[in-house]
């Protein structure tokens, strides 16, 4: 499959507020500027995550610290593409990473995602992590990853 980048429109920028996702969803804004595209910003609240927390935590209350946090990293990066005249919206969500951006790129007709080689969780792979791996695998879309 060949991306055409004059048929992109809606490019799909998850980020989990590390560095590395920052400096993708800055890529991200920059191609739609480029092209003409909107950007969709998402958060995932991750299961697994919330589950960690809420051992120590009541699980409401981590589950709006979790939210909260990511809506500071969404509203950064829209606050980013509003500065490069991208239009954007953003949605805060909760699952397994990976199935929520595969899914969110299907449901949204997103004709790209970029997203960082690996997240806050870490580097579960030597090369890739494993969200961006199961994205790359499963997406409706081509993914563009950033180192």
């Amino acid at each position: 499959m060949s991306l055409n980048f004059k048929n992109v429109k809606k490019i799909l920028v998850p980020t989990d507020g590390s560095e590395i996702s920052l400096r993708a969803a800055e890529y991200g804004i920059s191609v739609a500027k480029m092209i003409g595209a909107q950007i969709v910003v998402v958060f995932v609240v991750d299961d697994v995550v919330l589950d960690q927390i809420a051992k120590i935590t009541a699980h409401e209350v981590a589950e709006r610290e979790l939210k909260e946090d990511g809506k500071g990293y969404v509203n950064y990066v829209v606050g980013l593409a509003g500065k490069e005249g991208v239009n954007s919206s953003s949605l805060i969500t909760e699952g397994r990473p990976f199935e929520q951006i595969v899914h969110l790129a299907k449901e949204l007709n997103a004709d790209l995602i970029v997203m960082g080689t690996y997240g806050r969780r870490g580097t579960d792979r030597i090369l890739i992590g494993s969200v961006a791996e199961r994205v790359i695998e499963y997406a409706p879309c081509p993914v563009l990853v950033i180192k």
